[in-house]
């Protein structure tokens, strides 16, 4: 017993000789980041809203640290498997990823699989969101949303609508206006932006709600009748297009953010750090007009707000789910 107990005194200054020399050399690394280039993960393929936005910051990001940022596009099983990937990578602040609302809010609610919690991540800011646009067929036989929703009444479980997934941004909103409108309307779920967008031209549903950059050339060409956009104001592109609250209902409100995060271990002066240059990169005019031209609304917020943020659409869109009974199989 006096041996074991000597050795975990021996153990116990040991540690804490450990520790006292360590602390200094930690300390030291914080404040000389970054000194190595940075890994960004994005769970979308190249190509996509999601990468663009990250390439187009990463971009300005990098020269803020004055570190190289390379794109990890890490796609599959909704954006989880990238997801996973940021979850496990170390809490060095070298691991960066582009959190958006379905993965962070939709996901952990409706799926019994995922493999990451809410809790692995720490928010470093809100970059950017896109807005939707709620879009009906060439033919069919309305042209603005109160005709549309007369008829939908008129005509229960006749009519459709396309979402690019279950579980989705586009699918969740749609359940929100039903509930709004009283609508019994068929959801269509597609494997993504795509074939979703060719549902609609293609007229095998009568609506489908669209992110407004995708939407742009389409309404342009008149291949689509848009009926209203889920944001609280009308929007730059289409100052014709009536918002949902305009329409009488309030509570259709809905944007596709997305978010900067680490591991949620990261040593909190490097997450201010990295949030004070995301900041910046953000503010630059060239990243700023991209991201318009693009058809993102910037929005940046530092980590508490957006941590705040999150909190509040996690209890918001987890009454809404609750409320319209939605299911990852639906």
């Amino acid at each position: 017993m006096r041996l074991n107990r000597f050795r975990r005194s021996v153990l116990i200054v040991g540690a804490t000789l450990v520790a006292g020399v360590l602390s200094p050399i930690i300390a030291n690394a914080q404040h000389d980041y970054p000194n190595r280039s940075l890994r960004w993960i994005v769970g979308f393929s190249a190509g996509g809203g999601s990468d663009f936005l990250a390439r187009t910051v990463g971009n300005a990001l990098s020269e803020e640290l004055g570190q190289p940022i390379v794109i990890e596009n890490r796609p599959g099983a909704g954006a989880m498997i990238g997801a996973q990937t940021a979850a496990r990578a170390p809490a060095d602040g070298y691991t960066l990823w582009s959190g958006d609302m379905a993965t962070l809010v939709f996901n952990p609610k409706l799926r019994k699989d995922v493999p990451y919690s809410v809790s692995d991540f720490k928010p470093v800011g809100q970059m950017a969101r896109f807005n939707l646009v709620l879009v009906a067929s060439a033919d069919a036989p309305f042209s603005t949303l109160p005709e549309a929703v007369d008829l939908i009444r008129k005509n229960p479980g006749k009519f459709s609508y396309a979402s690019v997934g279950s579980g989705t941004n586009h699918h969740v909103v749609m359940e929100l206006f039903k509930q709004a409108a009283d609508l019994d309307i068929v959801h269509i779920p597609y494997k993504g932006l795509a074939p979703s967008i060719q549902a609609i031209l293609g007229e095998q549903v009568e609506l489908a709600p669209i992110d407004s950059a995708s939407a742009r050339a389409y309404i342009q060409d008149k291949k689509v009748k848009p009926l209203a956009v889920t944001s609280s104001q009308r929007l730059a592109d289409f100052p014709d297009i009536p918002t949902m609250k305009e329409l009488g209902y309030d509570e259709v409100e809905m944007y596709a953010w997305q978010g900067l995060f680490v591991p949620a271990a990261t040593p909190q002066l490097i997450v201010d750090k990295l949030a004070t240059n995301l900041e910046k990169a953000l503010s630059r005019e060239k990243v700023r007009q991209a991201l318009l031209d693009y058809g993102l609304e910037l929005t940046y917020t530092s980590p508490k707000e957006f941590e705040e943020y999150l909190d509040q659409q996690i209890d918001f869109w987890g009454k809404v789910i609750d409320n319209a009974n939605i299911s990852i199989e639906n």
